[in-house]
Parts: structure tokens; C-alpha cells; sequence
């Protein structure tokens, strides 16, 4: 597993930012598209049935088809850099690093300037801590204890 420090994780923030952006715009339009598709099934249940675009219809399922690809992609993308990604909805990202020899997480939300949390990875987002001088001392020298 790959580990951050976090001068790393934080100057990753700009790519990361950008690919969360695709990937959210891409499941938000995938949503879009099948919201429609479920009304249009809702809509020929109820009335027993009725005439429909065949080929528009298509379309769309196409559409959807590559907003989901896209948003699949770019979630894969941003883990092969070693960013795990929490929640889609909220652009919520966990970055592993290392602290006193163990793993714990580093915690970022999109919208925030910084990345100004941690947590264990039993915690969880609940458990968020803010980094400060006493985090920051733990985690120098790659993590390792003093």
C-alpha cells in the first residue's frame, strides 16, 4: 500500500480535485439520465403501456452507459495513484500514511483549501482528528517511532 506524507497528499490536491470533479459530474448526469428512464418505465406501467422512442431511448441508455464508464474510470484513476475514495456524493478522499509505524488516514473533503484531518482506519470519518504540530511531529521521518 502506498503511503503519503502530508507535503504529498496535500500537493496532490489540485489533480485530485480535477479528477473528483469528473467523476462527479459523470455519476450526476448518469443519475439524470436514469431518473428519466425510470419515470418513462413508471409512466408505460401506468398507463398500460404506450408508444415510445425506441431510438432516443437507446440513446440515452448509451448516454448513461458513458457517464457510468467515465465515472468508473476516474474513481480507477485516482486509485491507482493510492487515494482511496470514501464517498462520491460528498468528494470525500482518504490518502494512507503513516504515523508512529502505523497506518492511519489523512482526511479531505472537496471544497476544503487544505487537507487539515486525520483518522484511524477504524474511526472513520466520525473520528476525524485535526492535524496539528503533535500529528505533524508523529508522521515526520516517514512515520517511523522516535
Amino acid at each position: 500500500m502506498k503511503t503519503f506524507t502530508l507535503d504529498e497528499a496535500q500537493s496532490l490536491l489540485p489533480l485530485l480535485e480535477s479528477l473528483l470533479k469528473r467523476a462527479m459530474e459523470g455519476k450526476q448526469a448518469a443519475q439524470t439520465i436514469e431518473d428519466e428512464l425510470t419515470e418513462l418505465s413508471r409512466r408505460i406501467f401506468l398507463m398500460g403501456g404506450m408508444r415510445v422512442d425506441l431510438e432516443q431511448v437507446m440513446q440515452q441508455k448509451a448516454t448513461l452507459e458513458a457517464h457510468l464508464k467515465t465515472t468508473r474510470e476516474t474513481v480507477a484513476e485516482i486509485d491507482a495513484i493510492g487515494v482511496q475514495v470514501k464517498d462520491l456524493e460528498t468528494g470525500l478522499l482518504d490518502f494512507p500514511c503513516r504515523m508512529d509505524g502505523e497506518i492511519v488516514l489523512l482526511c479531505w473533503k472537496r471544497g476544503e483549501s487544505e487537507i487539515g484531518f486525520w483518522h484511524t482506519t477504524e474511526s472513520g470519518f466520525r473520528g476525524r482528528q485535526a492535524i496539528d504540530d503533535r500529528f505533524r511531529r508523529r508522521t515526520a521521518l516517514g512515520g517511523r517511532p522516535n
